[in-house]
């Protein structure tokens, strides 16, 4: 089984999720079938149906975030030495070479990715750009409207 690489954060929230919906919606879904059922008539109730549905939403994101638990390999970069290399699970600060705007990611698994928040997926083409590279490199990076070089001005370890 192929490892997927998470940040501590990412897994914690994962492991939240987990909980929440084990112990307090699985609970909450089991009620609402059950009063949904009182009701009568199974073919024609849409509560029934609709909890039913819920119910099986919820029980296969169970599955599927302890799948991805269960296959993660948690990364902590506030443990590794800080040696100015770009790694899975580091921030990064990065300038545009041409315009000169400032940047600043984090390198997060592909569940934790919000790149609104400056949270990049290691398999977006920025990241895979920036891997293995250095503090004071120049990183060029396939954008739609072309090549966009991005200087790494600093690595965080944090």
């Amino acid at each position: 089984m192929n490892k997927v690489p998470m940040t501590a954060r990412g897994a914690e929230q994962l492991r939240e999720e987990l909980r929440h919906r084990k112990s307090e919606l699985r609970p909450q879904i089991i009620a609402a079938i059950d009063e949904a059922r009182k009701q009568g008539d199974l073919k024609e109730n849409a509560e029934y149906q609709a909890a039913r549905e819920q119910h099986g939403f919820n029980e296969g994101r169970i599955q599927e975030i302890e799948s991805k638990l269960s296959s993660a390999q948690v990364i902590d970069v506030t443990k590794m030495a800080a040696s100015g290399r770009i790694i899975f699970g580091v921030t990064v600060d990065l300038a545009d070479v041409e315009t000169g705007e400032e940047l600043r990611y984090q390198i997060v698994g592909e569940d934790e990715a919000d790149a609104k928040n400056g949270l990049i997926s290691v398999n977006s083409p920025i990241a895979r750009a920036l891997i293995g590279k250095n503090e004071g490199d120049v990183a060029q990076v396939a954008a739609p409207a072309g090549v966009r070089e991005l200087e790494i001005v600093k690595v965080h370890y944090i």
